[in-house]
């Protein structure tokens, strides 16, 4: 089959995608043939002349369907339980099925967490990992009925979207942070979890330049004539591919993405072990083990990956968080 068809015949729903990559994440998915359910907070507004306006995302439903695609529009906030169950009814009362769920809504409340607000934290977790949870577990629900009603697999395809703030440990997102780790955590569950009824999840680490993190890369400019190293259409063909029928056997992955590059980020493993001589570790014992063992170690070196930061396309070098 070819790519611009891949997704004939499915489902999908994009959350977050009235803007940045929710909106290019949904325009691929389009593109490879898919019906997209269009999710954005955002209501209708007025412009710059006092004109309605649409939505955003009744406006990426617009270019859909100028394009030759289909997609509907839901306006509605995934951090709200019973939002995200009317959600997944959508997709299935419009397009018959749901094949794919995409999860990208996000807010950003940044701050060193010895100023952070409750609010601040709150209002984050909420949207993001609640949000995620929200629209899987509503979504895992109907793939298991069928699965169980069929007796055989379904075609089920999860991509969750987290941060490289909770590989890095980003100092002043720890909210963000925080949230984004739990969303790892929520896929890879959920990976496990959905194996046997065939249905995939997995987790991207995007870095984009979009109205969420436009105070992130300030100052960050493509370089030279070619493309955007930050634009948003760089991470959307992973969504993509992760969504199609060529990744049946990938789950549980976390991927970072962004200008031209996919690094596949490996699980943690054991650095070193410590076994007591007697029958239960002493304060003196433990002090005697590890004192020497971290003092071998550089101080910065800690369970946090600064160093993807680095990651980058052949020569291009920027650094810094990313948004979902």
């Amino acid at each position: 089959m070819p790519a611009q068809a891949a997704l004939r015949g499915r489902t999908a729903i994009v959350t977050g995608a009235g803007r940045g990559l929710g909106r290019a994440e949904a325009l691929e998915l389009a593109r490879l043939g898919a019906h997209v359910i269009v999710n954005d907070y955002g209501q209708p507004g007025r412009d710059g002349s006092g004109e309605a306006s649409a939505a955003p995302a009744e406006a990426v439903v617009a270019e859909i369907r100028a394009a030759g695609g289909s997609a509907t529009a839901h306006l509605g906030d995934v951090a709200d339980f019973e939002e995200a169950r009317a959600l997944v009814r959508l997709a299935l009362d419009t397009g018959g099925s749901l094949d794919i769920l995409v999860n990208n809504a996000g807010i950003l409340r940044d701050r060193m967490v010895f100023s952070m607000t409750e609010e601040e934290w709150d209002s984050v977790v909420r949207v993001h990992l609640k949000g995620h949870f929200n629209t899987v577990r509503f979504a895992a629900a109907h793939w298991r009925d069928r699965a169980k009603a069929t007796g055989r697999p379904v075609y089920g395809r999860i991509v969750n979207t987290s941060s490289e703030a909770f590989l890095a440990g980003s100092a002043g997102q720890p909210n963000y942070a925080a949230a984004k780790g739990g969303i790892v955590g929520l896929t890879t569950s959920t990976a496990e979890a959905l194996r046997k009824y065939g249905v995939t999840s997995n987790v991207i680490c995007p870095r984009a330049r979009t109205r969420m993190t436009e105070d992130v890369f300030e100052g960050i400019e493509a370089a030279g004539k070619g493309p955007d190293p930050l634009a948003p259409e760089h991470v959307s063909p992973l969504v993509g591919y992760l969504a199609s029928p060529a990744a049946a056997h990938i789950s549980g992955q976390v991927f970072v993405v962004h200008g031209g590059m996919v690094a596949v980020v490996e699980r943690p493993k054991v650095a070193a072990r410590f076994d007591t001589a007697g029958e239960a570790f002493s304060v003196e014992e433990l002090d005697g083990l590890l004192t020497p063992y971290y003092a071998e170690r550089p101080p910065r070196e800690t369970f946090a990956s600064v160093e993807v930061l680095g990651l980058s396309h052949r020569t291009d070098a920027r650094g810094g968080p990313s948004g979902g």
